[in-house]
């Protein structure tokens, strides 16, 4: 299992969602200075929600920036325990513990995104090969562990 690909393709995914939502907010905010004239009251509260839409794009661009970032630091060693950069084997399927993404796809497997803060995160969180958990009534076990 070769994590430094991973990461690379987790790497690219984030790169390609910025440069997505800044085009969104380049374009937004294009569209709210076109309704910037002299036509009264009414026109301030669709500005308004031009201006809300802007801010909510903005704090998912800066989420994505953040998760890009933070990618810096992942080790891409084989691990022994789950950790950050752990890419884990479960009887239910693969998981990158990085960043919030979703779902890949890496030599043809599909492999699940997570974060360590998430609920699956956090329950495989220092768990090694062979060990059991269980999220939501459903167990798992650890099959194979980089």
């Amino acid at each position: 299992m070769n994590k430094s690909e991973i990461l690379q393709i987790i790497h690219d995914k984030l790169s390609e969602k910025i440069a997505t939502l800044e085009k969104m907010i380049s374009e937004t905010r294009a569209s709210n200075n076109e309704t910037k004239s002299s036509m009264g009251d009414k026109y301030e509260t669709s500005r308004e929600m031009v201006q809300q839409q802007i801010n909510n794009l903005q704090v998912q661009l800066n989420e994505n920036i953040n998760a890009r970032n933070s990618l810096k630091i992942i080790n891409t060693n084989l691990h022994q325990t789950v950790g950050l950069g752990s890419v884990v084997e479960t009887d239910k399927g693969l998981f990158y513990i990085a960043v919030s993404l979703g779902e890949i796809i890496f030599n043809e497997n599909k492999i699940f995104v997570i974060s360590t803060e998430s609920p699956f995160g956090k329950a495989l969180f220092g768990k090694r090969k062979g060990d059991e958990i269980s999220l939501n009534n459903t167990k798992q076990t650890i099959q194979n562990l980089w």
